[in-house]
């Protein structure tokens, strides 16, 4: 309960147009001491576990003991974590591709779903609470690699849980 609270805190925090990526290239140290503020943490968590629960635990799992066999007593950046999970992965999905969508926005996207009979349709936007005229960019560019879980009549959660990753601004 209380992570949830922390995580729509940071929500709303990131949802504003003044709001910093979770990773961005820094030129001082005043930088990196932005960088480093709730928002980043906990949307860096929360980040992590999309990714735990889209990858599968066992997978994600695997793919932290790569990582941290790999880097042990060294240095890394965050592309040797996705890097270590595409090795898990075995080419099945660039997971390096997916994170970056994520850690080099800022904001989070607005998933719409729309059923027209058997038919559904998702369509990404990002979302913003509330626009600041002096901070204002467009968002046009922004793309998430989003990925959606969903289950049908068919089946419940825990035994048939399907998995769709909408790399685009719309689809089906």
């Amino acid at each position: 309960e209380d992570f949830l609270t922390l995580i729509f805190k940071a929500m709303m925090k990131d949802t504003l147009n003044s709001s910093h990526p979770v990773s961005s290239a820094v030129q001082s140290s005043e930088q990196i001491e932005e960088m480093f503020d709730s928002l980043s943490y906990i949307k860096g968590a929360s980040l992590l576990l999309m990714l735990k629960h889209y990858l599968t635990k066992d997978v994600f799992q695997a793919g932290i003991e790569v990582y941290l066999r790999n880097h042990n007593y060294g240095t890394a950046q965050s592309d040797d974590l996705w890097d270590s999970m595409n090795e898990i992965t075995n080419g099945t999905l660039d997971v390096k591709k997916m994170m970056k969508t994520w850690i080099v926005h800022n904001g989070f996207p607005l998933v719409t779903v729309v059923r027209k009979g058997r038919i559904i349709s998702v369509q990404q936007e990002k979302f913003l609470y509330r626009v600041e005229p002096e901070n204002w960019t467009s968002d046009a560019s922004y793309l998430w690699h989003i990925p959606l879980t969903y289950i049908t009549n068919r089946c419940n959660f825990t035994h048939c849980t399907n998995a769709y990753l909408l790399d685009k601004k719309s689809g089906m």
